[in-house]
Parts: C-alpha cells; sequence; structure tokens
C-alpha cells in the first residue's frame, strides 16, 4: 500500500509541475514552450549537484577548494558562480530583470563548463519577454523538485522524460522531431541489443535512443565506458538534447553544433556497432536536384529521389553500419519503394 501511495504522490507532483509550466501558454509559442521549462529544471538540477559536491569538499578537504572547477568535474557535476546558483535566482525571481539574470546564469555556466558547449539557451528568456509573475510561479513549482533525494532515483530524468512526452502531445504534428514514445526506444534497445560498441542516431532529438540504450547497459550489468555514443540533429532540440545528456552523465560526440545530417555530415567517417532512430517520415523538398547526386554514401544504389527523404535516411544508415553492425530505426509504410524514380 505504501509503495501505491509512493507512486501516486510522484504522478500527482508531475501533474502539478505541468499544470504549472502550462500557465505559460499565451506568453509562449508551443514550440518554444519545453525549451522554458526543461533549462529551468537543468539548471535546478545542476545547482543542486554543485551544492551536495561543494559539501562533500568542504567535509574532506576545507574550503580552499570549493572554488576549483576540477573538484567538481571530477566527480560529474558542474562547477557554477555564484550567480548561476538556484539560490540566487530564486531569491531574485520577483525581481523585474529575473531574465536576464536566468540568462547570464546560463551562459556563465556553459563558459564554466566546456562539456556544455552549445548546450544552453543564449539569451533565451530576455527575447521571450515573459511576464514577471507567470515566470516566478514556474520557479516557485520547480524549486520543490528533490532533483538529488535519492541516488538510487533519477529524479530529474523522469521528469525530463515526462514533459518531453506531455510537450509530444500538445504539439501534435511534428512531436516526432524531438519525441520517440518510450515503449518504441524500448523494443528497439532490446532488439539489437546496444552492450558494447559505438552507438549513432543521425537524427537524434532529445537523445532519447541514447537515454534507453544505457539503461539497457545497466539492466544487464554492462559497463557504460564500453559504449561511445555519436549523434546528430538539425534542430534547436540539439540543445535539448545535450541537457537531457548532460543531467544523467551521459558523455556523447554530438558534432559542434546543430547540422543537417544529409547536407553537414558531422561524422563522416564513423563506422557504428549500432544505429537507433526514427528519421522524420516522408520529408520532402530534403535536397535540390543538383545537390547530392554523387554522394559516396549511395555508392551500388539508386540516388534517393528528392521528393522524399525515406530512401535516403535508409541509405545514410546503411554506410555508417560497421563490418557487423546492426541498425534498429522507424520509418513510414513503403519506405523502401515510395517515391523512388520511375
Amino acid at each position: 500500500m505504501a509503495k501505491k501511495s509512493a507512486a501516486t504522490k510522484q504522478k500527482s507532483f508531475e501533474e502539478s509541475l505541468w499544470d504549472s509550466a502550462n500557465k505559460l501558454r499565451g506568453s509562449v509559442e508551443p514550440s518554444e514552450y519545453k525549451h522554458v521549462v526543461l533549462s529551468l529544471i537543468f539548471l535546478k538540477f545542476v545547482s543542486d549537484t554543485f551544492e551536495a559536491r561543494k559539501q562533500e569538499i568542504i567535509a574532506e578537504h576545507g574550503d580552499q577548494y570549493v572554488d576549483m572547477v576540477d573538484f567538481y568535474t571530477m566527480k560529474n557535476a558542474f562547477y557554477l558562480p555564484e550567480e548561476s546558483r538556484w539560490s540566487y535566482i530564486k531569491k531574485n525571481a520577483k525581481q523585474d530583470d529575473i531574465a536576464v539574470k536566468i540568462d547570464t546564469a546560463l551562459h556563465d555556466i556553459e563558459k564554466k563548463n566546456k562539456v556544455l558547449a552549445g548546450a544552453l539557451p543564449d539569451n533565451y528568456f530576455s527575447r521571450l519577454d515573459l511576464e514577471v509573475s507567470k515566470l516566478a510561479a514556474l520557479l516557485d513549482e520547480i524549486n520543490n523538485i528533490q532533483t538529488i533525494s535519492s541516488q538510487h532515483e533519477d529524479v530529474v530524468g523522469r521528469v525530463y522524460e515526462y514533459f518531453l512526452g506531455k510537450f509530444a502531445l500538445a504539439e501534435g504534428k511534428g512531436k516526432g522531431e524531438f519525441y520517440t514514445p518510450k515503449s518504441i526506444v524500448n523494443l528497439i534497445a532490446e532488439m539489437i541489443e546496444p552492450y558494447k560498441g559505438k552507438i549513432y542516431d543521425p537524427c537524434c532529438g532529445s537523445g532519447g535512443m541514447f537515454v534507453q540504450s544505457m539503461k539497457f547497459v545497466d539492466s544487464h550489468k554492462g559497463n557504460r565506458k564500453d559504449i561511445s555514443i555519436y549523434g546528430q540533429e538539425q534542430t534547436t532540440t540539439y540543445k535539448l538534447a545535450k541537457m537531457n545528456l548532460a543531467i544523467r552523465g551521459i558523455a556523447a560526440n554530438m558534432g559542434a553544433a546543430s547540422r543537417d545530417t544529409f547536407a553537414k555530415d558531422q561524422h563522416p567517417d564513423l563506422k557504428a556497432d549500432f544505429i537507433m532512430a526514427n528519421p522524420p517520415f516522408n520529408q520532402k523538398d530534403w535536397r535540390a536536384s543538383n545537390e547530392l547526386t554523387d554522394d559516396p554514401r549511395w555508392n551500388g544504389y539508386e540516388t534517393p529521389p528528392t521528393s522524399n527523404a525515406n530512401y535516403g535516411w535508409i541509405l545514410h544508415m546503411v554506410s555508417k553500419l560497421s563490418e557487423n553492425g546492426v541498425a534498429g530505426f522507424i520509418l513510414a509504410n513503403g519506405a523502401l519503394s515510395a517515391g523512388r524514380p520511375g
């Protein structure tokens, strides 16, 4: 009975947080909505881990090392300048310049921690011009998240998954661009069994395939160090993916920035042992008629038609597989025939 009660409580907490975030509707476009909420949840999480590590350093060495970045990164924590800490943001939540303070906090965190390069929003909150009262209410709700209350419970990871799913439902059309249902990702992982080697997703969205791959390794008593992750994403979801992986301590090569996989392949020499992907279905006009006609990725096959990228995605993934590599991906029915030249 106690276990059921705890689960109910957690569900109501997530729903309460969603209801609070929903108050932003009308102030923020749906496509921007997720970036606001998840950036703030990220900020709360890295602040909590910073404060916990800071106390460990003080207990072990005293105050002299509390501002040394290396003492944080060695334990998978990010070093936060004082004005980037959640306590500072919360204290100033009702100030007229709170959006500027949040932007400054995110900028300084990224600057101090190289692994986060390109991951965090840049002057994002200032540009949105949100009402201070709505932003303050959202900060109050996020403040209730105990992100590291238990080392055995991935609270913030579960919140991310919950919100990504809710955002996908709310946005409707195009939701697959950043989120693949967990059940489908689980199925792919169980089918291809990514225990050891290089994992690649050419259209990784918010990084769900990578998260589930690591969960698969953990559940089968594997070693995370045996896995290397490579990904690419064209849309602004690139930043969500980097945050999503960072909060879970998952290292990944995501390329230098968000780029079109077809036009600017950021892993040209990669040969992956496992490929997991959910490419955008029936992508039209993905290349001009005079572009990518002699691309080495199509060697031995017909050049994919300009009218539909499905076949192009398949050939791209085939070109990335190692000799004994295996791929698991989702595409529309008829992906091997629809739109092919007659």
